[in-house]
């Protein structure tokens, strides 16, 4: 099973509410912050809509 590793590259000050509720979500609290999370469509939607703020890295398990 495939996974994700999200990193955020940049800040979330002055961003639209969503975008830092998204962010949170999916478990980035920090900058330069990076977790692993399961490759799926919830996840890859979440991480469309914040893509300018991250960079992901598939893993193969």
């Amino acid at each position: 099973m495939a996974k994700l590793a999200i990193t955020l590259t940049r800040s979330i000050i002055g961003r639209p509410e969503d975008q830092r509720v998204t962010v949170r979500t999916l478990g980035l609290r920090k900058m330069h912050q990076t977790v692993v999370v399961p490759d799926n469509v919830a996840m890859r939607g979440m991480v469309k809509k914040v893509s300018h703020l991250v960079t992901v890295k598939e893993i193969n398990e």
